[in-house]
């Protein structure tokens, strides 16, 4: 008799167990939300659950990246504006200084202009992205200043010199898609990104143009100012016209994939939820249940071990 009750009671003992971790779970669960919270609960669900984690934390890093890029492409964007503005006003000079009327004190003072235009533009290409500090227009000798201008004993510009190379960095915006907002400063390769300020394929070279247009308006040649050098101007107009037309065609390509890398990290974290969440009403009742079940074996238990100790002092 004994034998058979003492099997009970370790029989109620591993049942008030079990319920007693069920219960534990069930908490959890109310707690938490989640269903799933360890590979033995649902291996299938847990890996679905990881998996669906790993491509949100994906779409959440294009997003980051995407983010950065967009600041550095309207940081960009900024100086093409002005730059452009500066192939504008350098046209301009050429067009009015090759009218017979101007004495060579204009013509001076237009290459006192045209000389201070050139030290503007200097400034612009020596930008730095100020999110990271980077030079913009360096190509990949991103830590290094891209251009260096020499001037002569009457300030004249006698050159600008560029310190950058032709390559850009790419960042990934989406699985198998990379992207460079930025430029580089020359490019005479006849391949790859197209040159800011000198790009053979365009016939652009800024700085060369401008320093040849000071020189020939100083000098008086406005043969050369109406010839050469207005239709030289004239390409480097062109050139940063397409510029600034490719810096909105990449912040187009930039909105769209932060529109995807969004609906992208929505969709995982919904395959998470749906994979891992708990339906709270069913796991209420679950743990009513359970907690009714357990309340029952515990007190059953209690009353086999009492007649148990009856029995043994008998």
């Amino acid at each position: 008799m004994r034998v058979a009750t003492e099997s009970i009671v370790n029989s109620l003992i591993n049942q008030v167990s079990t319920l007693s971790a069920q219960m534990n779970t069930l908490e959890n669960q109310a707690t938490t939300g989640l269903s799933v919270q360890s590979p033995s609960d649902d291996p299938a669900a847990m890996q679905t659950t990881l998996d669906d984690l790993n491509g949100q934390a994906t779409q959440q890093q294009y997003a980051s990246n995407v983010s950065t890029l967009q600041s550095q492409a309207n940081s960009v964007y900024s100086v093409l504006q002005q730059l452009q503005t500066i192939t504008s006003q350098a046209g301009a000079i050429a067009t009015e200084a090759g009218s017979a009327t101007n004495s060579q004190t204009d013509l001076s003072d237009y290459a006192s202009q045209v000389t201070a235009l050139i030290q503007e533009a200097a400034q612009l290409v020596n930008s730095k992205d100020p999110a990271t500090g980077q030079y913009l227009f360096g190509g990949t000798t991103s830590n290094t200043q891209p251009y260096t201008v020499a001037t002569d004993a009457n300030g004249n510009v006698t050159a600008v010199t560029y310190n950058g190379n032709s390559s850009v960095n790419q960042s990934q915006i989406a699985a198998g898609t990379t992207i460079s907002v930025t430029v580089p400063g020359a490019n005479n390769t006849g391949s790859g990104p197209q040159g800011l300020i000198t790009d053979s394929r365009a016939g652009a070279d800024l700085f060369n143009h401008l320093i040849a247009l000071q020189n020939d308006l100083a000098s008086g040649n406005t043969t050369a100012v109406t010839g050469t050098d207005t239709q030289n101007l004239q390409n480097d107009e062109n050139n940063m016209t397409y510029q600034v037309a490719n810096n909105g065609n990449v912040q187009t390509r930039l909105e769209t994939a932060a529109s995807f890398a969004s609906s992208q990290s929505t969709a995982y974290a919904k395959g998470v939820s749906n994979a891992s969440s708990a339906d709270v009403v069913q796991t209420m009742v679950q743990l009513n249940q359970t907690q009714n079940a357990y309340t029952a074996a515990l007190e059953s238990t209690t009353r086999i071990m009492q007649l148990s100790m009856v029995d043994f002092l008998g």
